[in-house]
């Protein structure tokens, strides 16, 4: 099955029939708007509550933002990215050492997004890492390139106090205590997506992803910083979300719409390819432990609302979300009251 893998294969003239997407389904790259305002808020600001008002207005209004001033440095980021694009150009016998299509699996070389059950493929290859606890993942990770477990567990440590940080700030957007999410969602987990995307013959064909919500609690994006690919849905239009100088992208995945009773938005994005460039991106993904019971913040319905989602733990919830196609309808739609 690792032959199946993207980075491996000869450069292709045209797109295989099974990446092809049925002509409703395809991305109409013409209609995308390039110029759009997305937030970027500088973590460095000292006026704490500007922050977090510009934050509260980037959740209810984008679900997206993007974050300058956050306390990773840019040589880590260039490090980060550097790391991964090594990985993608080793041999192929040594990648095949670590492919594996099972979604259960705690680390895995893979491709498109879930090869036993989706009937087009994505123009995407990917491997997957668990974060947390690194000691205990570390061991098993890549030991080619020789740098690669060094560089990549110290991106990880930085993500996760960064992680924090947003969520206290969110929180408080919220009206609730700073801690109130991260003690809501526990012993948060942490996975990693290595993402990489070669030249596509036919980009107008096909995704890289097609649009999705994240299941997880908050997701931070380390995009290519010369190619663009992440766009958002905003009002109906995909809008691009072009990279910013050292930014990080940070998105709500569905737990924190769930938490703030719809007052936030998990909103469906998606990564479109190109003809010219490969791309990479890394996203760190921050998911609530499997015990955790998600449900609205008392607080966001004591004035009388109604919990727009029944409680339920994210177990429940992460086994219904791989159990369906990635662009099926919103997961959430699921457990409304």
């Amino acid at each position: 099955m690792a032959n199946q893998l993207l980075s491996t294969a000869p450069r292709r003239e045209t797109l295989p029939e099974s990446y092809v997407r049925p002509e409703s389904q395809r991305p109409r790259l013409s209609e995308v708007v390039t110029d759009a305002d997305i937030p970027v808020i500088d973590l460095g600001c000292p006026d704490k509550p500007q922050t977090i008002s510009r934050i509260a207005h980037a959740c209810r209004s984008y679900g997206f933002f993007q974050v300058v001033s956050h306390g990773i440095s840019p040589e880590l980021m260039l490090q980060v990215m550097a790391m991964a694009l090594e990985f993608f150009r080793l041999p192929a016998e040594e990648k095949a050492k670590l492919y594996s299509d099972d979604p259960a699996k705690k680390m895995r070389l893979s491709t498109s997004f879930n090869v036993r059950k989706e009937t087009v493929h994505n123009w995407r290859d990917y491997l997957r890492l668990h974060c947390y606890p690194l000691q205990e993942f570390v061991p098993d990770w890549p030991s080619n390139p020789p740098l690669f477990k060094e560089i990549m567990s110290t991106y990880c440590r930085e993500v996760r106090r960064l992680g924090f940080r947003l969520l206290g700030f969110i929180s408080l957007s919220l009206g609730l205590e700073e801690d109130y999410i991260e003690k809501v969602l526990g012993e948060q987990e942490q996975h990693m997506a290595v993402n990489y995307y070669p030249e596509c013959p036919q980009p107008e064909l096909t995704y890289g992803l097609p649009a999705h919500t994240d299941p997880n609690a908050l997701t931070i994006l380390l995009q290519d910083q010369q190619v663009a690919g992440l766009q958002v849905l905003k009002d109906g239009k995909w809008i691009a979300v072009n990279p910013q100088p050292n930014a990080l992208v940070i998105n709500l995945g569905d737990q924190l719409q769930a938490l703030s009773n719809g007052r936030y938005k998990s909103v469906w994005h998606r990564a479109v390819v190109n003809s010219v460039h490969e791309r990479m991106s890394v996203a760190s993904f921050l998911c609530p432990c499997n015990c955790a019971l998600i449900r609205p913040a008392e607080n966001l319905t004591a004035d009388g609302s109604n919990a727009i989602y029944r409680s339920y733990t994210y177990d429940e919830y992460y086994k219904k979300f791989w159990s369906r196609n990635l662009d099926q309808e919103h997961c959430l739609e699921l457990f409304r009251s």
